[in-house]
């Protein structure tokens, strides 16, 4: 299960079936969990863990040192949850003092040439495309995509079941449940591909559209979109999810 042409530290864990293929390195403190693979000429970096039945393809980089001035060789660590793949040539990098942690979750797709930042947080079922560019700071949460060229500024938030199109620029953050698309970035309906994909119901769906006609289509200031919204419909968890989101978003949303 480990070619011979492997370097692996003594202090490095592996657990039961994980295999290493030709020339690829893997430094001291690391975990690997059980029945991941680790392709050839992938290096993986200290204080890393990878969950189980990770896969790792060809060239990849994970948990290099934050490209950020201010790091300083403070502990810190990257975390990948089980059933992750990181394709060919991604790199991923733990996080900085500010944090401690970069973290991405359960069975999320990470695709060729992706960058994912210091600090990031990435939830469980999220897809990259082909070269994202993540700035630090990023959450993206559970079951989000983003379509492929896309740079992400740092500290932006990407909402629960949200899909940006390939080749824009994410400069604000996009919320809960919409498609994202043009430029400058704006709201562009909801992801219903995605919701009716993981069995959202029509009753969800009409009522997640009911919130966005509040917010996008009726020219209120988002104020007042909010309180309509809270003494007009039924706080259903998607509801209290979108508004929760606009209620704490920092750099403003898309319009």
């Amino acid at each position: 299960m480990i070619h011979p042409t492997a370097i692996i530290s003594p202090d490095a864990a592996l657990q039961s079936g994980v295999s290493v293929d030709a020339f690829s390195i893997i430094d001291r403190d690391v975990t690997i969990g059980e029945d991941s693979s680790i392709a050839a000429n992938v290096r993986i970096e200290p204080f890393t863990t990878l969950g189980k039945r990770c896969k790792i393809f060809h060239g990849a980089v994970i948990g290099g040192i934050p490209q950020d001035l201010k790091f300083n060789g403070e502990p810190s660590e990257l975390i990948i949850g089980d059933d992750t793949a990181v394709r060919e040539y991604a790199v991923i990098h733990r996080g900085t003092a500010a944090t401690g942690k970069t973290v991405i979750g359960k069975n999320c797709l990470i695709m060729n040439y992706v960058h994912v930042a210091h600090d990031c947080v990435i939830g469980n079922h999220v897809i990259l495309s082909n070269a994202v560019n993540m700035a630090g700071h990023v959450i993206i949460e559970d079951f989000a995509g983003i379509g492929g060229m896309v740079p992400v500024h740092q500290f932006i938030r990407i909402g629960q079941h949200a899909f940006v199109g390939g080749g824009y620029r994410i400069a604000q953050d996009v919320p809960p449940y919409v498609l994202a698309a043009g430029e400058p970035l704006r709201y562009a309906g909801l992801n219903y591909v995605g919701l009716r994909r993981r069995n959202f119901s029509e009753e969800q769906i009409r009522s997640i559209e009911k919130a966005y006609h509040i917010l996008y289509r009726e020219k209120l200031n988002r104020a007042t979109a909010l309180t309509r919204i809270k003494e007009a419909m039924s706080l259903t968890p998607e509801i209290e999810s979108i508004i929760n989101f606009f209620e704490k978003s920092e750099r403003g949303v898309i319009r």
